[in-house]
């Protein structure tokens, strides 16, 4: 059973639950992603047309169901009654063993339910007030500050679960590590860091063409007391490659393998489940 988040370490981080073998960010997926035995699920939410946390990671709706439209724009009775399981395919289009199963969206309340000792990292993709709120309110229902960390591409939703919740660690977004990223590349970081709550980097290996993770960035962010997980990492060699200059987590679509490589090079607490 965990203790926090953040005891032990997690090391990997199933993106969207076993998401190669089950409708992604569906209750199947994230009771797989359970069983399998992974440190964390990584997970999105939107807010309902009647205000409801639904997980799903598209803002609209036809890439992964026989629906369509936008996620808000539809009360959760409207969701429910969509396959969420239309779409999936693990042999190119030829069968869709899930469609027509009952796979339906979920909400985190359900998610959390589901999966009582699992760890979440939930990406908050609406934006403003009223997500941050619902959110907040799911967490506190189900007693589950100390196993969740929020993240988000809208700045303006994680400052104002800072402001309203502290308890609940959140990542830093996008706007936020540019700035500590230049810095760090440019050897001005200073030594201590004023922070009073733990950073925690969500990011790419590289992007934009420029090298993110490398030696130099992970030693200097570890020495500030950073916790540096990787996204999305599917091939064995890279996660070798990463786990060994010391980031801390890998978000992969492949948490099976991601397991072994973790597990060969003794990273992980054996039977944690």
């Amino acid at each position: 059973m965990f203790k926090s988040f953040f005891d032990p370490m997690p090391r990997v981080v199933a993106h969207r639950g076993d998401s190669a073998h089950f409708p992604e960010n569906t209750l199947p997926a994230f009771e797989s992603a359970c069983r399998m035995g992974v440190d964390v699920i990584e997970t999105d939410v939107h807010l309902s047309r009647d205000g409801h946390l639904v997980i799903w990671h598209d803002p609209t709706l036809e890439r992964n169901t026989n629906g369509s439209g936008r996620v808000e724009e539809h009360t959760l009775q409207e969701l429910k009654a969509l396959d969420a399981g239309y779409t999936f395919t693990s042999d190119g289009g030829k069968t869709f063993p899930f469609r027509g199963k009952g796979v339906q969206l979920c909400t985190l309340m359900e998610a959390l339910k589901s999966c009582p000792a699992m760890c979440f990292n939930v990406d908050l993709k609406s934006k403003g007030p009223a997500v941050v709120d619902a959110f907040i309110q799911v967490i506190k229902d189900e007693h589950a500050t100390r196993r969740v960390v929020a993240a988000s591409f809208h700045l303006s939703n994680l400052k104002l679960l800072r402001k309203r919740e502290p308890r609940i660690q959140t990542s830093i977004t996008t706007a936020e590590v540019l700035p500590l990223l230049a810095l760090q590349k440019l050897h001005l970081l200073p030594k201590r860091t004023t922070a009073r709550s733990k950073v925690i980097f969500q990011v790419p290996a590289r992007q934009w063409g420029i090298e993110v993770i490398t030696r130099d960035f992970v030693e200097v962010m570890h020495a500030r007391g950073a916790i540096i997980q990787v996204w999305t990492i599917n091939d064995e060699a890279e996660m070798h490659r990463l786990y060994n200059l010391g980031v801390d987590s890998i978000m992969t679509d492949k948490p099976q393998l991601a397991i072994k490589v973790a597990n060969e090079l003794g990273l992980r607490e054996q039977e944690k489940y």
